[in-house]
Parts: C-alpha cells; structure tokens; sequence
C-alpha cells in the first residue's frame, strides 16, 4: 500500500512539473502546448463546473470561456504558489460562481421589470380587496370595462407583463399600449370610486 501511494504521488509529481513546462510554452503561444494542457486537465477542471452549475450546458460554456482565459492569461501562472491543476479550477470556480450569480440577477431583472407596474404603477384599489365583498365589487367593476381594457389589465396584473412585454404580446405599439393602459385603470378607478365599498379619494 505505501509503494502505491509513493507511485501515485511520483505520479503526481510528474503531471505537476510537465503541466508547468507546457504553462511556459503555452505562454509563448504553443497551441500544441496548450492543446496538451486541455487534454491533461480539462476533466477536473468539467468536473468542478459542473459541480457548481449543476447544467452540463452551462458547465461546458463556462468551461470555454475557463480554457480562453487561460490562454490568454498563461502567463500569469506562477508555478511556486500552485500547480496548473489547481490554478485552473480556481478560474474555473470562480467562473462558474459568476454565472450562477449572473443568472438569478437576470432572473431577478426579469421579474422586476414583470412586475413593476404591479409593484410601483398599480392603482392600489387592488391593495385594497382583503375580503369577499370587496372582490366581488372589483370583478363587477372589471365587468363593466371593455374586453380591450380587461386584456390589457390582465396582462399588466394577471399575467405580470410589463408594458414592453404587452407590447411584444400584442403586436401594439409602445406608446398606444401605455395609453390604453392608463385609460384601462382610470375607467376602473371611476368605477371603483363610484362603489361605497372602496369609497372615494
């Protein structure tokens, strides 16, 4: 047992100084070089992406854009602070992190800007349902608005698309989408207004 792990640790030491030797010429701008780093290490450096991502797609973008880095920045590799191995991975955690992360932001974007007429330019009549009756009020109030009005506020508050989000459902333009959906929530504003439940303002 103790020669094996003497052998696999020669081993090891083996990879480590042949990986530093091609660093070196890959530096230079050895493809060949290169391509042998790729080979002797792209496993583990796959292995830690995917690790991370849990997306075999994701793992193998990232893991281009690892191999790119590394070719363009070999010359930063230090061989007495690390082996080529670990200097990798590292790039490559770190990489795969930043897409996760660059994922849920643009996730949270998304629903941001879904939502955010919800959020921010919603009539707050519908802040105020908190009972039966109240709903009943604002589902006869809807009912007295045209199928048009309804579309555009279900859209808006049903479906929690923003108004460029209408816009590309619909095929309207922009402008006439934030229109009508400000003509939409006035209409219901005065018909809500007009009901003793919600009162006036």
């Amino acid at each position: 047992m103790a020669e094996e792990l003497r052998r696999c640790d020669q081993q090891r030491d083996t990879a480590s100084t042949q990986l530093s030797g091609l660093m070196l010429a890959v530096a230079t701008g050895d493809t060949a070089a290169f391509a042998r780093v790729y080979d002797l290490t792209a496993a583990q450096v796959f292995a830690v992406t995917i690790r991370v991502l849990k997306n075999r797609a994701l793992a193998e973008e990232v893991l281009q854009e690892v191999y790119l880095y590394v070719w363009q920045n070999s010359s930063k590799f230090v061989a007495t602070r690390g082996t080529v191995g670990a200097w990798i991975s590292i790039i490559a955690h770190r990489r795969a992190v930043d897409s996760v992360r660059a994922t849920e932001a643009s996730g949270k974007r998304d629903w941001r800007e879904g939502t955010r007429l919800a959020q921010g330019d919603v009539d707050d009549s519908y802040d105020r349902v908190d009972n039966h009756a109240e709903l009943q009020h604002l589902t006869d109030a809807l009912s007295r608005l045209s199928a048009e009005q309804r579309q555009y506020l279900d859209l808006a508050y049903g479906a929690g698309l923003s108004q460029a989000g209408i816009a590309a459902h619909t095929g309207v333009p922009l402008g006439t989408v934030k229109s009508r959906t400000r003509s939409a929530l006035r209409e219901l504003r005065r018909c809500l207004h007009n009901n003793p439940v919600f009162g006036t303002d």
